[in-house]
């Protein structure tokens, strides 16, 4: 729906729906939507160059961490470049549907598209879902009650006032402070490859680096696990 927007013009629009049946992640996998989470479509005309739309994501996310942080118990971190990960989240009891990581579970996703004059970004927070509903590895961000009018209301004006509030030094910067992937053991795969090392730093306008042991590598795109630490 918020594609459809913005091709008919449309520019500030926020679509919440109760749940979808046909939600959509990154690289066009699947998520799941049940009733109680937030499901969010955003129209934005940010104040960036178009090859800065990935500084949008990080803006989503950090904004994201924030307001979650303020209205449920848990104590997001993000994974590059877009996810939500949370070690107190409500998750699914029976062995079957245990955590992939057993340290962390996803809580939320971002999706960010340009469109020709538009930023289009999708986000699917599990804020009062039944951990049954959801796939492995992710967690509800709480078993009670949370005004979903009221947290998206919120999460809009938070994205709003980083987006006005400075260039890319203060996205990055809004990313860095609730990043969980920075300082970890990583693998990252590429379309060129694997790359597995310490990621030490997110550079404008959203590039992961990450230090290997033959030096520093910068990967603009890529799907990022967090690995054990060694030892």
């Amino acid at each position: 729906r918020g594609r459809a927007l913005a091709a008919d013009g449309a520019r500030s629009t926020a679509v919440l729906a109760d749940r979808q049946t046909r939600g959509r992640g990154r690289l066009d996998r699947g998520w799941a939507s049940p009733t109680g989470g937030v499901w969010l479509s955003m129209v934005l005309d940010p104040p960036l160059d178009p090859d800065e739309t990935p500084l949008v994501t990080l803006a989503a996310a950090a904004a994201l961490a924030a307001v979650v942080e303020e209205t449920t118990p848990v104590d997001p971190g993000i994974k590059w470049p877009n996810d939500l990960l949370a070690a107190d989240g409500v998750r699914p009891t029976t062995a079957a549907d245990a955590p992939i990581d057993p340290d962390r579970s996803k809580i939320a996703g971002i999706l960010t598209e340009r469109t020709r004059h538009r930023v289009v970004v999708g986000v699917g927070v599990n804020l009062c879902v039944d951990p049954a509903a959801i796939p492995p590895g992710s967690a509800a961000a709480t078993d009670g009650s949370v005004d979903r009018v009221g947290f998206v209301a919120r999460y809009l004006a938070a994205v709003d006032a980083l987006l006005d509030a400075g260039g890319p030094s203060v996205l990055l910067d809004a990313w860095r402070a609730r990043a969980d992937t920075l300082g970890r053991r990583v693998r990252v795969t590429t379309p060129g490859g694997t790359v597995r090392g310490t990621a030490v730093d997110v550079e404008s306008p959203g590039t992961l680096v990450v230090e290997t042991d033959d030096g520093p590598v910068r990967i603009a795109a890529g799907d990022c696990d967090h690995l054990r630490p060694e030892g």
